[in-house]
């Protein structure tokens, strides 16, 4: 069953043991980040700060910090049940038998359920401040290292839609307060509400924008995955869930919002308006630059009378991040395969933030296989950022580091198997000489074939026999060495 809201999930994550309640007064200024930077690395529980001096809401921590605890978000007992369900979606057949029609109808009533449900009433507006009543240094937002810019809020749900077709766009782009009713908006240039903006911005016209902090965590989990553009990510959550969102128009703004949200912002970016953003801790581990972004206006706050107000840090790894990265790897790994159907796996460490590092095995079927799979990667939607691809034969686990990096030593010879390109790399790389375009670089770490140029015999990896594995296998409970 959906939850009904953040407060729902609360309750969940405590009844499993995976939530620490914290009544301390903690500052939302440097100290909350502390706290729970430590809980992150010793991958601790989700933290919902009680007391909080001068606001009247709890902050609500690392809530999506495990793999456990992004389970219980998506309410699965594995990723890959999300996984199987797409691929099931993927893979359906024209029903040409009874067995068939069937075996259909679960799937019809599901895809029935994603369709998102409007509503006149919702919890999000139970209290209304616009014009001058609204105070965004009510919010208690983090100031979380001591050279950001200053507070941001770091969970926001972005909703715009197209101006020419009206597509919604969700996504996740923090919100640096500059004062009581004006924020930055984080828009990478590849982003699709970025484009919303471009679009507008060209005929001189304001856009829209609607802020939703703590809905449901299917909508917060939808807002950071890597839809393709046209794709609503409000139909995605409502897949995840197998309920419909509810959404709530706005009072302010032509658009709507999930209807279980704690906060809303309302207002618009206006064309031609730049203003300083930064700097920030980042994901990567370090401070990304100043830089100028558009400003959003806020023409309305609507609330809970009782909100939670959810927020996360990033920093150097591990982080809360990493776990909703490792869930994008882990569902969307079908859909790269229905692209690249040589592809056996995919890890995105966590020491490569996402977008540094991929480790890949395939089932290397002709000469170049390698190569062309690391191309195809890189046109493959934001996997265009990945600065290192390193391709490895199937019979490689890339989910073990130890073995990885035992293969790429003894595997690689640097002058034949390191490729570079050069295109587009994210915003936050501060390594490349200009900002967003930069090289990349992929590694064939697979068997050499002869039709490659390898004349020399290729030697075996060490093993013993199936059969005296299996038998020291039966052995080994009564040698007493474990």
């Amino acid at each position: 069953m959906a939850y009904k809201s953040l407060q729902h999930f609360v309750e969940v994550l405590e009844q499993a043991g995976e939530l620490k309640r914290i009544s301390e007064p903690v500052s939302p200024v440097l100290e909350i980040t502390e706290i729970t930077d430590r809980v992150c690395k010793r991958g601790g529980p989700a933290l919902l700060f009680e007391n909080v001096p001068g606001y009247d809401m709890p902050v609500l921590m690392n809530a999506f910090g495990s793999l456990q605890r992004m389970c219980l978000a998506l309410e699965v007992n594995s990723l890959d049940e999300i996984a199987a369900e797409i691929l099931s979606f993927l893979e359906s057949e024209a029903p040409d038998t009874l067995i068939k029609k069937l075996k259909l109808i679960p799937k019809l009533r599901r895809l029935a359920n994603i369709f998102p449900r409007t509503v006149s009433r919702a919890p999000c507006q139970e209290v209304v401040l616009r014009g001058e009543e609204v105070n965004l240094a009510t919010l208690p937002v983090l100031t979380c290292w001591p050279l950001d810019g200053g507070p941001f809020i770091t969970l926001p749900v972005v909703i715009t839609r197209h101006p020419d077709t009206g597509i919604r766009n969700v996504g996740m782009y923090r919100l640096q307060v500059y004062d009581q009713t004006t924020t930055g908006m984080h828009w990478h240039r590849h982003k699709g509400g970025a484009q919303h903006f471009r679009v507008a911005e060209s005929r001189g016209q304001r856009l829209p924008v609607a802020v939703a902090i703590g809905p449901d965590p299917a909508v917060t989990y939808a807002a950071t995955a890597p839809l393709p553009e046209d794709l609503d990510e409000i139909l995605f959550a409502g897949f995840l869930r197998q309920e419909p969102v509810e959404m709530v128009p706005c009072l302010s703004v032509p658009l709507e919002v999930p209807a279980s949200s704690q906060l809303v912002l309302e207002g618009y970016v206006e064309p031609g308006e730049r203003r300083r953003e930064g700097p920030f801790g980042d994901h990567t581990g370090y401070y990304s630059l100043a830089d100028d972004y558009p400003v959003f206006h806020v023409t309305a706050l609507t609330r809970r009378r009782h909100p939670i107000y959810p927020a996360t840090i990033v920093g150097r790894p591990p982080m809360e991040d990493c776990f909703l990265a490792k869930a994008t790897e882990r569902i969307f790994l079908p859909l790269i395969r229905k692209t690249l159907p040589e592809i056996v796996d995919l890890n995105l460490p966590v020491e490569g933030v996402f977008h540094n590092l991929a480790f890949v095995s395939i089932d290397k079927r002709y000469p170049g296989h390698a190569r062309k799979v690391m191309h195809a990667l890189w046109g493959l939607g934001q996997m265009m950022f990945t600065k290192i691809i390193l391709i490895f034969d199937r019979e490689v686990d890339v989910q073990d580091l130890s073995q990885v990096l035992w293969r790429l030593g003894n595997n690689v010879d640097p002058r034949r198997d390191v490729v570079f390109v050069d295109g587009p790399v994210d915003a936050l790389d501060h390594a490349s000489p200009l900002p967003h375009y930069g090289s990349k670089m992929g590694i064939d770490a697979t068997r050499k074939w002869p039709e490659e140029g390898f004349s020399r015999e290729w030697p075996a990896v060490i093993a013993n026999t199936p059969e005296v594995i299996k038998k020291v296998d039966e052995l080994w409970p009564r040698l007493g060495l474990d």
